[in-house]
């Protein structure tokens, strides 16, 4: 059995990555060894029925016994942790959640369903990187890889409804606390059913305008409204999540060469832990609806397409009905007035599974079967 090692198995991304590989019985195939960096010599975690104590996330000597490590602790401890442990002679295998070493020419974002035989070559050929890609990216090939794994999107244009999730927990937790808050401020008037609606928005407008909702962690109201920045801005206007839509799709891809633009913009919405994004697609042929919808079920057992139909796509295709399932529904699949060869799909995707953690998981079966 591989001894396989987990830091940062307590916060969001980790704690769903221990869940699902509970729930498939992954334990069972390796010995695991939980790490701290803030608890060391506490007991560990029991998942498998191994009992054992807490490691020092930060000991060299430690880490280096390891076969493979999962780190979903962030960008900060990898860029701590993992160029000493190269350089102190380890050879084992890294799988990453973070994005610090996803650009990295050593490294492979990890997408199996995507891009698994690049996967197998770069294992044959000593790749020992692995990296988790960003999350709008990673759901965006879920649901759409038909289309981008047989080279038939020219370009894509995105608009991204980002949920409060891909920010953090503490970010979640405000959203509620803002939600909460708006509801608090005018829950007699809404108990009373001949108050006017428009006095309700009016007084709701109001507190949240005036600072009285805590702001801390998005800087920003997002509760009853929207935030459209994610992340840091770029020299040429992009923020950096948008600037990822490019740069690691065509990664995973494999196309340094003949790039695909994708370009667009990343918004945070109220939603708790689903990503939905809105494409324009232009095609490199003009292909029959259902053509497309063919080859995009087509292509791996979670992507199900959602007709094209109002009842349907209500029921099936909104973070309501995805958040906590594997599933990556694509809909709202129809030809566009610029031309025969333009489409428009919507998709949705839960962003602590397939965004997150499922990668993660899946590529430890890959190195340990």
């Amino acid at each position: 059995m591989k001894n396989v090692g987990f830091i940062g198995w307590r916060g969001m991304v980790g704690s769903v990555l221990m869940q699902r590989m509970t729930e498939e019985r992954d334990f069972d195939g390796i010995r695991p060894v939980f790490f701290s960096t803030s608890q060391t010599g506490e007991e560990a975690p029991q998942f498998g029925g191994h009992r054992s104590t807490l490691q020092d996330a930060f000991d060299i000597d430690a880490l280096s016994a390891l076969d493979i490590i999962i780190s979903c602790q962030g960008g900060d401890y990898t860029n701590e942790v993992y160029p000493k442990l190269r350089r102190s002679g380890w050879s084992g295998y890294w799988i990453d959640a973070a994005s610090a070493l996803r650009m990295n020419d050593d490294a492979i974002i990890i997408l199996d369903p995507v891009n698994g035989k690049h996967i197998e070559a770069g294992l044959n050929n000593g790749i020992k990187t692995f990296v988790g890609g960003n999350c709008t990216v990673s759901l965006m090939l879920m649901s759409l890889g038909g289309l981008f794994t047989n080279d038939l999107v020219e370009w894509a244009s995105v608009a991204t409804y980002q949920a409060a999730s891909g920010a953090g927990a503490r970010h979640m937790r405000e959203l509620l606390v803002q939600m909460g808050a708006l509801n608090a401020h005018v829950v007699k008037e809404l108990q009373n059913p001949v108050s006017a609606i428009l006095d309700i928005e009016q007084k709701v407008t109001e507190f949240t305008r005036n600072g009285s909702l805590p702001t801390e962690q998005f800087g920003a109201p997002l509760a009853g409204s929207l935030i459209p920045w994610i992340d840091k801005k770029l020299d040429n206007g992009q923020s950096r999540e948008e600037w990822k839509g490019q740069a690691e799709t065509n990664k995973i891809l494999v196309r340094s060469q003949d790039i695909i633009p994708v370009d667009g913009l990343c918004v945070r919405i109220g939603a708790l832990r689903c990503h939905s994004q809105a494409f324009t697609l232009k095609l490199k042929k003009d292909l029959p609806v259902a053509e497309i919808e063919a080859l995009l079920s087509a292509h791996n057992e979670w992507v199900h397409v959602v007709p094209n139909d109002r009842e349907i796509t209500m029921r099936e295709l909104t973070p309501a009905a995805v958040t906590g399932t594997l599933k990556t529904p694509v809909g709202r699949i129809r030809k566009l007035n610029m031309g025969p060869d333009y489409i428009s799909a919507f998709t949705v995707g839960d962003q602590l599974l397939w965004g997150a953690a499922e990668p993660l998981r899946r590529m430890l079966n890959i190195l340990i079967k």
